[in-house]
């Protein structure tokens, strides 16, 4: 079933691509070699993932709807789904580049993919691109469309920021890392901005505009419950990717190499003793193997799989709380929320 859904969704966007060379093509000229160059980026970046974020556009204009979605509606909410997706690809294929990332779904990371190398720093604007190109050309007669197009310029832009506090974060000095971004206000103002509006607000935001039961109210229930459920979803990442085999994640986990503020090092530099603490300065963000597995070595004294096991329980039941509470009056369905946190709630990868 799920396999269906899935192809059902990538059928669009072969349609996408199509909508997308016509532009190039036709109406730009744009030289074969380079259409074909752009066109491999797109199936290369696009495709592959289970595109959670794009079918839950989808999913929530269903149940917002209450009924199954005519073929136009699946169409042009599958639309809105591929545009996420594309935000998405983009935002991948930068992350990659920056955190010296080889795999990304089981695939060579772009950068990394014979030929390209660094000509994907030009590839990756250029995905965003397409997602104007495609609203323009099917939602320019929605009425919500300006909305739209502002919720995606807001999702990129504090995507970006949360990636600069990302990066800051990592940041070393000559003697090792500098933890003092390493706490709970810092990490979760930084999930707020590079995860939790982009893989979590717009989503659904975008099927409330679909829908035109995009109030003010049901924008920020919608925000505030997305916004905790995007924490938890970082947190679980950040878990998965020092404890998950990479066979299964579908690419190497780079966190402690990179010195990432993940949710595990706050966890560690709360918990950790001196001798500890001292490891984690001297071994965390380095390239060395041997670095990387003293750094994990703590990670499992400090039981961080049951911390996380722990943390992970009360996060939902906490969400389920909020969710409980959400006001349908106008539109919104609890039944959009619930929905998006079982597609994350004890995942693998």
């Amino acid at each position: 079933m799920a396999s269906t859904r899935l192809t059902s969704f990538e059928g669009v966007f072969t349609t996408l691509v199509e909508d997308i060379k016509a532009q190039c093509v036709e109406q730009y000229e744009l030289p074969p070699r380079v259409w074909q160059w752009f066109e491999k980026s797109l199936n290369h970046n696009a495709l592959g993932g289970k595109c959670n974020r794009g079918l839950s556009v989808v999913d929530a204009a269903r149940l917002l709807l209450e009924r199954d979605l005519t073929p136009g509606e699946y169409f042009q909410t599958a639309t809105l789904g591929w545009m996420v997706e594309l935000l998405q690809a983009m935002m991948l294929v930068l992350d990659d580049i920056m955190d010296g990332s080889e795999t990304r779904r089981g695939k060579p990371s772009w950068y990394l993919v014979p030929g390209v190398g660094m000509i994907a720093v030009n590839d990756a604007p250029m995905l965003e691109s397409a997602i104007y190109l495609l609203l323009k050309k099917h939602f320019r007669e929605h009425p919500a469309y300006v909305d739209m197009m502002e919720l995606f310029h807001e999702a990129s832009f504090r995507t970006e920021l949360g990636q600069t506090c990302d990066l800051l974060a990592a940041r070393q000095d000559s003697v090792g890392m500098d933890f003092a971004a390493f706490n709970h206000d810092a990490y979760s103002q930084m999930v707020a901005y590079k995860t939790a509006y982009y893989s979590f607000h717009l989503p659904v935001a975008l099927a409330m505009l679909y829908c035109g039961c995009a109030s003010s109210r049901n924008l920020e229930q919608a925000e505030s419950i997305l916004a905790a459920m995007g924490t938890y979803f970082q947190a679980q990442d950040d878990y998965l990717d020092v404890f998950t085999d990479s066979n299964i994640l579908g690419k190497v986990g780079t966190d402690i190499v990179d010195g990432k503020c993940s949710w595990l090092a706050v966890q560690a530099l709360e918990r950790c003793n001196v001798k500890q603490r001292r490891v984690l300065e001297e071994n965390y963000g380095r390239k060395e193997h041997a670095c990387e597995v003293k750094v994990q070595a703590v990670f499992h004294e400090l039981k961080l799989k049951e911390v996380y096991t722990e943390y992970e329980d009360g996060k939902v039941a906490e969400l389920r709380q909020m969710i409980d509470k959400v006001d349908e009056t106008e539109g919104l369905k609890k039944s959009v929320l619930s929905d998006f946190l079982s597609k994350i709630h004890k995942r693998d990868r």
